[in-house]
């Protein structure tokens, strides 16, 4: 078992921020215009998933992000408040699928769906680390 019963399709989670510098586009090397880069958008969507769901896991167990299909329409300056809501909307077996969204303080700036899929983290370490090994790293 990955989950409890407590997991079901409905629940929602948010994360939020406040645009610096360090969230704009030549900061993390995604474009040259001073707003809230697409990548910080994602994580805070992925964050937002994780509120959603993560406190249902079994412990040993984690969800990874699989897969993003999201549209990034509005920009948003330095200062301003921005939050993202992940709302679980299907359970199949281990993965997890969201409708996501972003508003800042003045409109809806980003939306679409996210996939995760609940692993268990030592079997999962395992596998990474037998990886590292069939490339003769440590």
């Amino acid at each position: 078992m990955t989950h409890d019963e407590r997991l079901r399709i409905g629940l929602t989670g948010s994360a939020e921020l406040v645009v610096t510098e360090s969230h704009t586009a030549p900061h993390v090397g995604s474009g040259e215009v001073r707003v809230l880069a697409t990548p910080v958008m994602v994580n805070l969507m992925e964050a937002a998933a994780l509120a959603a769901a993560e406190r249902y896991l079994v412990p040993g167990h984690q969800s990874l992000g699989t897969h993003l299909d999201v549209r990034h329409i509005a920009a948003t300056p330095v200062g301003m408040r921005v939050e993202a809501r992940a709302q679980l909307t299907g359970i199949e077996g281990r993965h997890l699928h969201f409708k996501v969204e972003a508003r800042d303080e003045c409109e809806l700036i980003g939306d679409g769906t996210h996939v995760r899929v609940i692993v268990n983290v030592a079997r999962f370490d395992q596998r990474v680390q037998a990886k590292l090994e069939r490339q003769g790293k440590p």
